[in-house]
């Protein structure tokens, strides 16, 4: 397994498959590339299922013990079930992380392919507020999560963008996700950085307060030290890397862009090393380079990086009902 120079060993890969996305959330960075290309636009870039298939077989070699499929979103290209069981294979822990539209339908291949789990982005159960944010439909959605947790993809994570218009519902959701089997919570800080809107951010600080006086158990996971609440029945991860050097620390992953670029942080573009045309050794070795460059906190990397909310620009969220 190899290690970069601060003695973080590598042993996720998360890799995005498109580009393309049939939603279009104001949020979204698209893997730190932006912006998304919508789903049925000439794509040419995509990596094959093969080529997939090397650059994890190449990782595997390399000490990679996991993958996880992102786009854009992934379920637009009609061969992903051919690229997961290609790349089980190779490595046998494979999820996706996925907006759920188009999940139902699909579940069961994808399961019967070799995937794992899925993480699936949900701000929130508001038919109406969930257009707003993700402009698409939440009934498609959660009839993907309900095929996803009766397929056995399970924990089914939830993930949510922690910003001003979702601030408040955070009670709701929890209150969701507490209420049905299989399901987890990540609460994912927004990042103004990649997006601008400096006016969404909220103190994750607070939120994590607020989690800790609502939580019967707290815990810690080893990966990126994330914070995990056990709140009325749900279990709720905290995922908050801006301001948080602690987080980038306890960091083990690399990206592979749609175009087969490695990638050594998400919110970084200048370190990209392409891989197309390379053999196995020149592959290798670009693992290494992107793995031995890596640096140790993205925050200090950022061109203009914002400054952390003010207590003028907090919001307070709601108590959820029946909390403990």
């Amino acid at each position: 397994m190899l290690s970069d120079a601060y003695g973080r060993t590598v042993s996720d890969l998360r890799v995005s498959v498109t580009k393309r996305c049939n939603f279009g959330c104001v949020y979204c960075h698209d893997e730190g590339l932006g912006p998304v290309a919508r789903p049925r636009a000439p794509h040419d870039e995509e990596l094959s299922p093969s080529e997939i298939e090397r650059l994890v077989s190449v990782a595997r070699e390399l000490g990679i013990r996991s993958v996880k499929f992102t786009g854009g979103e992934p379920l637009v290209r009609p061969d992903l079930e051919e690229i997961v069981e290609r790349t089980v294979r190779q490595i046998p822990d494979v999820s996706l992380t996925t907006n759920g539209s188009m999940l139902e339908r699909r579940a069961a291949s994808l399961r019967a392919a070799g995937l794992k789990r899925v993480n699936v982005s949900v701000d929130s159960v508001d038919p109406a507020e969930f257009r707003s944010i993700r402009h698409g439909s939440l009934a498609p959605v959660l009839r993907g999560i309900r095929a996803a947790v009766q397929q056995g993809l399970t924990p089914v994570k939830l993930n949510m963008v922690v910003f001003r218009p979702t601030l408040a519902k955070i009670p709701e959701m929890i209150e969701f996700v507490g209420a049905g089997d299989g399901l987890k919570l990540q609460l994912i800080q927004f990042m103004p950085e990649l997006v601008q809107h400096l006016e969404w951010r909220v103190d994750m600080a607070e939120v994590k307060r607020w989690l800790e006086d609502h939580a019967s158990r707290t815990l810690v996971r080893e990966m990126h030290h994330r914070r995990v609440y056990l709140v009325n029945g749900a279990e709720v991860e905290v995922v908050d890397p801006v301001y948080n050097p602690e987080f980038c620390s306890n960091c083990h992953r690399i990206r592979v862009t749609h175009k087969g670029e490695l990638k050594g942080c998400l919110n970084r573009n200048d370190d990209l090393v392409p891989t197309r045309g390379l053999d196995d050794a020149g592959l290798r070795a670009a693992f290494r380079q992107v793995i031995t460059t890596r640096v140790p906190f993205y925050g200090g990397f950022v061109t203009e990086y914002p400054t952390a909310p003010t207590p003028a620009s907090r919001l307070p969220m709601a108590p959820s009902r029946g909390a403990t």
